[in-house]
């Protein structure tokens, strides 16, 4: 981070595999924000890549002066990152090109320049111990089948479990099965045989949310997070570091797991929904202002 360029234009890219947040900033200050397609290198080629961009974010930002992009993505392994800034670079030639993890997108937006623990809890959960500078320590996920505690894919899978299982206070099942247009063998379709399971699973998180009073749903939510403690928060130097959260997960279950936390005498700090304005702030110093013609 360059703290001597207070003003510079710099581009933000945060992207998950459905949705990429663009946001083009000088000094704090939004310039553009708009959203595009996800990108992720871990299914789509260079090519592919540089394609979406091309068609998609290049368009309104062509007229920018764009002095550096920072792209923070899911699946943005080290093996992967040239691969993601050589795309940028075909329709951006510039220079300082930065290409992240999701990961360090959720450290650099919560932690920043301080010490804490970075986690995500959206369709996936992901978790680290960061210096300051640098991850000093992660807990693999290993995905919703054999991780990804407290996500919405592990919730998902764990309340449709339960419904097909009878688990569920009475009627609950049924409820469910009539909102999503569901039936026990087309979970099983969804689920074991066609792509992207995970994105169907912590499709029901809106599902539990509206019904969090009930005493099973509230069970799911609660071991869920008592899990991602346990088998990743809890391996990190937690008593001597705050836990911050960002995803939609966390957000809107924040009661919970705050809950949760207490328990596990852990001192809870930020929750944000986004990793964006935290970026913003990473990359400019100065506290991010609205742009005027802009609504976020």
């Amino acid at each position: 981070m360059d703290h001597s360029a207070l003003t510079e234009t710099i581009l933000i890219a945060d992207s998950g595999a459905t949705k990429t947040d663009w946001c083009l900033t000088s000094g704090g200050k939004i310039i553009h924000r708009f959203s595009g397609k996800g990108i992720s290198p871990v299914y789509q080629t260079e090519e592919e890549i540089a394609e979406e961009i091309k068609q998609h974010a290049y368009p309104l930002l062509k007229n920018s002066p764009i002095q550096s992009i920072h792209f923070y993505g899911t699946g943005c392994i080290p093996e992967k990152t040239a691969l993601v800034r050589n795309a940028l670079h075909q329709s951006f030639p510039i220079d300082t090109i930065h290409v992240y993890s999701d990961l360090i997108a959720a450290a650099h937006s919560l932690c920043g320049v301080d010490t804490g623990i970075a986690c995500i809890m959206g369709t996936g959960s992901n978790s680290c111990e960061w210096s300051g500078r640098e991850i000093i320590y992660q807990v693999s996920p290993l995905g919703f089948i054999l991780g990804d505690e407290g996500s919405g894919a592990a919730l998902g899978r764990q309340l449709v479990g339960d419904a097909l299982k009878n688990q569920l206070t009475l009627g609950l099942k049924e409820k469910l099965l009539e909102e999503y247009n569901l039936s026990p063998a087309l979970i099983i379709e969804r689920v074991y045989r066609q792509p992207f399971p995970s994105r169907f699973l912590a499709n029901f998180a809106p599902f539990l949310l509206s019904h969090i009073d009930d005493k099973s749903i509230r069970r799911i939510v609660t071991n869920g997070f008592t899990a991602f403690f346990e088998r990743n928060v809890m391996l990190y130097n937690y008593r001597k570091n705050s836990v911050h959260f960002v995803g939609s997960i966390a957000w809107y279950f924040s009661e919970i797991l705050k809950e949760v936390a207490a328990e596990k005498e852990m001192v809870v700090g930020k929750i944000e929904q986004s990793p964006m304005p935290g970026l913003i702030q990473y990359h400019h110093p100065a506290k991010p202002q609205e742009s005027s013609h802009f609504k976020i």
